[in-house]
């Protein structure tokens, strides 16, 4: 028997998958860490706690799972995007993390816009600065801690860290390079001119490897922790989406991921890195070589949800909280919700909208407010998916994945609201099996990520969309379109009374 592992290093925990030849998943641990907020919009870790937990997992899964050490071929890895690991001349991280969802570099941001231009930035990044990039943290060390940014000699993305100490080799993969706002994306190489205009030296950014690529063996002494051979194979894994969708096998043009988890993402593969989108949505290197994925985001996505339980009934499951959903029909008899409770991403990246009930009144019950809440996630989620129908993409089915396939009327909400086929696969373990295909590919089991996803993703069921709900939603939905830019002034002065 031989097997691989898909490592999934997130946000809150790393998760560790043994994998066979034929995609089952033989045994799953998760390792938790913290995370560290000491002031208001930051979020940082401690890389040091990511080599522990998943040095920890490596070995209960090689000391608890079926596999021999000698049956582990290779390992890959999935991780978190944006993060700044800042390393010395050592290797050594010079301060914790800065993670996706720190918001502190508002001004770094502008910045970026002064320095470089908000069209050349996207004509070589296909994606406008965010606070959530790479390139804004690095800009905040450089102006906030400047003795300690002079120390710096690299800098990686969490996954890439890990990496380096179970092999001793530092690199970046293309799919976390494209996140950084500091790839020149129709290069594939480092942008020399966006250093050079914001003061930063090239050589900071590290030598860049496609996700498939061997980055090395197990070092003998990570064997000795482990309990893994010396002779498993690493190689460099990618970005989390873009993982998500290797997993999922979207793997060709015309295939489209909707994954509702706390955030929501909508990302269909592309085969060039040639479109434009004008900054509408993101545009990033695939897991697969030479591939691209372009992604829309909901911020609160399955958050909205829990936010509702949470408030409104808090102590049932969801399972009591969604009875009698699917009672209410399409535009839950005139009320509707925006589900900007923490801003939105896409197409507005805007961090001081909030969300809103439209049409309330003495008839509605929980049930309304519940299909409400649900309709306006994916109404929010079908937003990505008209900016790219709107740019010529043909989208007729998705492949649908997260907390939002528990539910079996709201994946037919989705075909409804999409209007497209949706798809539920029989297993799903997103970035950790895309972790797991990447290196089951490396080590030559297939002959293409295609052929891996035949034999590893299985489809469980589909839902086609019901014409006459097709139709209705396809009126509400301008409804919904108009309250962003009908509520954005309110909300604007709303925020100085917020805490």
């Amino acid at each position: 028997m031989s097997y691989v592992i898909g490592v999934d290093l997130g946000t809150s925990a790393v998760k560790l998958l043994l994998v066979d030849r034929k995609g089952t998943i033989h045994y799953e641990v998760s390792k938790s860490y913290p995370l560290i907020q000491e002031k208001n919009g930051y979020s940082e870790q401690d890389p040091e706690e990511w080599v522990v937990q998943t040095k920890t997992g490596l070995k209960e899964l090689v000391e608890k799972g079926p596999a021999s050490k000698d049956e582990i071929e290779g390992l890959s890895f999935s991780g978190q995007m944006h993060g700044l690991v800042l390393l010395d001349e050592e290797n050594e991280p010079l301060r914790k993390a800065i993670l996706w969802n720190d918001t502190r570099t508002t001004a770094q941001c502008k910045k970026i816009y002064d320095m470089v231009g908000e069209k050349q930035l996207l004509e070589i990044t296909k994606n406008p600065a965010l606070e959530g990039f790479t390139l804004p943290k690095i800009l905040w060390v450089k102006e906030h801690e400047p003795e300690l940014f002079n120390r710096a000699r690299s800098f990686v993305l969490p996954k890439d860290y890990v990496r380096y100490h179970l092999t001793g080799e530092l690199a970046m993969d293309y799919s976390d390079a494209a996140g950084t706002l500091l790839l020149d994306l129709g290069a594939n190489n480092w942008s020399g001119e966006i250093c050079e205009k914001l003061g930063i030296d090239i050589n900071l950014c590290p030598p860049l490897v496609a996700s498939t690529d061997q980055t090395g063996h197990v070092l003998p002494d990570i064997a000795l922790q482990t309990g893994l051979s010396a002779s498993v194979k690493v190689f460099a894994g990618g970005a989390d989406n873009a993982c998500g969708a290797v997993g999922s096998g979207i793997l060709e043009e015309g295939k489209t991921l909707c994954s509702i988890g706390t955030s929501g993402v909508v990302l269909s593969y592309e085969s060039s890195n040639e479109k434009d989108f004008g900054g509408q949505v993101h545009y990033f290197n695939h897991g697969a070589k030479d591939a691209y994925y372009t992604m829309g985001v909901t911020l609160a996505a399955g958050y909205s949800l829990s936010w509702f339980k949470e408030v409104f009934a808090n102590g049932e499951s969801f399972e009591q909280l969604l009875n009698q959903v699917e009672t209410v029909p399409a535009g839950s008899n005139g009320l509707m919700f925006t589900p900007y409770v923490a801003g939105e991403r896409t197409p507005h990246a805007d961090s001081t909208i909030r969300g809103s009930f439209i049409g309330m009144d003495s008839s509605h019950t929980r049930k309304e407010f519940v299909h409400a809440v649900m309709e306006g996630i994916t109404y929010s989620l079908n937003e990505s998916i008209e900016i790219f129908r709107n740019n010529g993409k043909t989208i007729n089915q998705v492949i649908s994945t997260g907390g939002g396939t528990k539910n079996e009327y709201w994946l037919q909400m989705q075909a409804d609201i999409f209007n497209a086929e949706i798809i539920k696969l029989s297993s799903e373990q997103g970035p950790g099996m895309g972790a797991a295909m990447l290196a089951a590919y490396g080590c030559e089991w297939f002959d293409s990520l295609q052929t891996c996803a035949e034999a590893f993703v299985e489809v469980e069921r589909s839902f086609k969309p019901e014409p006459n709900k097709a139709g209705q939603y396809a009126e509400l939905f301008p409804i919904y379109q108009d309250v962003y830019a009908q509520t954005k002034s309110l909300n604007e002065r709303l925020s100085y009374y917020r805490k």
